[in-house]
């Protein structure tokens, strides 16, 4: 019988890299739905089709689909991977790493629940399947894979723990290492509690790091775009909060009305703002400028712009985004206190509703203080 040899014997074993280097994440897991933005188990699958690309992402029922939470696992990942190859030294897809070295990264707690909850969120990372078309040379080609293709705990000669070893796709690989699609993040995003505003820094910073004048997209798009088990009224209702506390760190965050009363999201840079796309050379942190975020305390409710000028569609890039066409938004704009009454009104018709947005935490959720 012949041995068929496993993908990780045909492998190079790399050691995960020693440092605070700034953070990386790939462009695509940052601009389509790939996770669940629950703090809930969710097994009902997330199905996006824009033009040709299409998404498909499932979950099993015994481990859930992986989270917003677990693919900070993969922003490590992809940090260790640039940094190696901008080193000069050799990069693979199998890396070795101790769970206190991945968990502080990230801004984890290092205590033994911090421990079982990093090996659920390999558990969700490696279970659950994406089949996509993004990246396929041939039109209508699909590629299926898993976060991780496979992962396991090492231990030394004496059989003493001695961290885990994990296998990540070669789609991903690719991307991060071949493609050179990745942008730096603010480490400030690990500190970011809320799934949704998580899933929205993401967008921002993919959309809107290097656009001085701004980005806008519209509210029924956004709520597309994330994948989200809210209704669209929750989901509208949990953005105004989001923009009201302004917790996003490097952007400022407005509420926009488009001619036919379509409703934008607006954002653009404030302070400094991280580089855009950083194929190498980065060796340091790369902050947005700003301690922590952009919060301003609003005075008579959300306004379209900060400094009042109208400024204009994002007619230059990405057509899947540009949802606003040439129209004179700015002529639209109400006022802040038109603004104030209308957010007052609303906010006593919406209902809370039951969105998985809402749910109890489960493994590898941050708590409270934006810690596990």
């Amino acid at each position: 019988m012949i041995k068929v040899p496993s993908e990780r014997g045909q492998l190079d074993l790399v050691r995960a890299l020693p440092g605070d280097f700034a953070p990386r994440d790939a462009q695509d897991l940052m601009a389509y739905p790939f996770f669940s933005l629950s703090k809930s188990r969710r097994t009902r699958p997330i199905e996006f089709i824009s033009g040709r690309v299409e998404i498909h992402v499932e979950a099993v029922p015994d481990h859930g689909m992986a989270t917003i939470w677990d693919a900070d696992i993969l922003i490590w990942a992809a940090s260790q991977i640039v940094e190696a190859r901008d080193e000069g030294l050799r990069t693979s897809r199998l890396m070795a790493a101790t769970p206190y070295e991945i968990l502080t990264y990230i801004g984890r707690g290092t205590s033994v629940r911090d421990y079982h909850r990093l090996k659920a969120a390999l558990d969700r990372l490696q279970s659950t399947t994406i089949c996509t078309t993004i990246r396929q040379s041939a039109e209508g080609r699909r590629h299926r894979f898993s976060w991780i293709n496979e992962w396991q705990e090492r231990t030394d000669g004496a059989g003493r723990p001695d961290g885990i070893e994990l296998v990540v796709p070669d789609w991903f690989y690719r991307a991060v290492l071949e493609d050179a699609l990745i942008l730096t993040i603010d480490p400030a995003y690990f500190d970011l509690t809320g799934g949704l505003e998580r899933w929205l820094y993401r967008i921002v910073r993919k959309h809107g790091g290097r656009q001085k004048a701004g980005w806008r997209f519209e509210f029924r798009h956004l709520h597309r775009k994330s994948g989200s088990l809210s209704p669209f009224k929750r989901f509208a209702f949990e953005l105004r909060e989001i923009i009201r506390r302004q917790p996003l760190p490097g952007y400022w965050l407005s509420l926009e009305r488009a001619p036919q009363g379509r409703v934008l999201l607006a954002f653009a840079p404030c302070g400094q703002t991280v580089n855009g796309i950083v194929p190498s050379g980065t060796r340091t942190l790369v902050p947005s400028g700003t301690v922590s975020s952009c919060f301003r305390e609003p005075g008579l409710g959300l306004t379209s712009d900060a400094a009042g000028e109208n400024r204009s569609p994002n007619l230059d890039s990405n057509t899947d985004s540009n949802l606003c066409r040439a129209q004179a938004i700015g002529d639209n704009v109400d006022s802040p206190a038109e603004n104030l009454r209308k957010s007052n009104r609303r906010g006593a018709q919406t209902t809370t509703g039951s969105g998985d947005e809402t749910s109890p935490q489960l493994p590898l959720d941050l708590g409270p203080e934006g810690r596990a």
